[in-house]
This record gives C-alpha cells, sequence and structure tokens, in this order.
C-alpha cells in the first residue's frame, strides 16, 4: 500500500532518512537565506543521536517523507521545574505539505514525550516560519517565554502546551 503513511522511531542517522529530501542538508539552504548562523538551531544528525531524544520518521512505502523529533529537557526555572520537552525538526518533503502528516507528526511527538513522563511540549520556531507558527497555534499550543537558553531576540516565537 503505498498511499499509507506510517510513523515510527527511527535512527536519524537512517541511510534513507540522511538521503530524504527532508534531511538537515536538503532544508539548509533555506534556514541560510532565512537566519544567521548563531541564529539557526536546528540539530544535525549526531546531535538526533543522543538518548534524550526520540526522533520519527513518517514513510509511504519505501521512502522517508517526513521526520520530526521531540528532546526531553532538563527541568528549568523558565518551566517552573516541569519536565519538558522541545519539538524539534519537523520537516517534511514538498509533496506532503499540506496534508495534514505534519499534525500527525505532532501528536506523536506529543506521545513520546507523554510515554517518557514529559508533560509539556515546547516548540520554538523562527519568526519568518508563519506557518509553522500557525499549525502549533492551530494545535493547542500558545506562545510564552524563550525557555532553554534561547535568547529573547525576537527571531524565535516560542510556544507551550500541557500534554
Amino acid at each position: 500500500m503505498p498511499d499509507v503513511i506510517v510513523i515510527r522511531r527511527e535512527r536519524p542517522d537512517h541511510p534513507q532518512v540522511v538521503a530524504s529530501p527532508n534531511s538537515f542538508d536538503a532544508c539548509l539552504p533555506c534556514l541560510v537565506s532565512l537566519y544567521a548562523p548563531e541564529d539557526k538551531h536546528v540539530l544535525g544528525v549526531q546531535a538526533l543521536l543522543a538518548p534524550e531524544l526520540n526522533f520519527l520518521a513518517a514513510w509511504r512505502g519505501d521512502a522517508v517523507v517526513g521526520t520530526a523529533a521531540a528532546h526531553r529537557l532538563p527541568r528549568e526555572a523558565d518551566t517552573m521545574l516541569r519536565p519538558s520537552g522541545e519539538m524539534k525538526r519537523k520537516m517534511l518533503t514538498h509533496a506532503q505539505r499540506g496534508l495534514s502528516l505534519v499534525v500527525r507528526l505532532l501528536v506523536a511527538l506529543e506521545q513520546t514525550l507523554l510515554d517518557s513522563g514529559v508533560r509539556l511540549a515546547l516548540p520554538e520556531t523562527g519568526r519568518d516560519r508563519t506557518a509553522a507558527a500557525r499549525l502549533h497555534e492551530r494545535c493547542g499550543y500558545r506562545r510564552r517565554r524563550p525557555f532553554g537558553g534561547y535568547p529573547d531576540n525576537g527571531l524565535s516565537p516560542f510556544f507551550g502546551k500541557s500534554l
């Protein structure tokens, strides 16, 4: 069934994930054009291998059509010492945009956080990525102050949602 999309945990260094059109390297030109190097907060493949990260891939048959990750954060004052997880790397192939796959990935990430005892999801996105901000708001996320050591420099809207 090539039209069925299956979301599952995957290694971020899986050859098909690395070679997919939504890999970090493929998305880098877009980020380079939008933000200065010090203002990019995308995790590379090696960082995604950390044990505190849950990495998901969406597969259509043998092709990776989307990826997402959730990074469990240490307790901090910005989250009132609640366990929290930052949503990272929600990326889709261009053909998948507008097909609600990103919502499915977001829900799957929330479940990985819940499964690990985290009840607060915290995405950060770029100011110029308005579709990402709208997605989070549609999915019940509310704007909040910075977290995780991010600077409050006006380039990143921050969101939070109790799970």
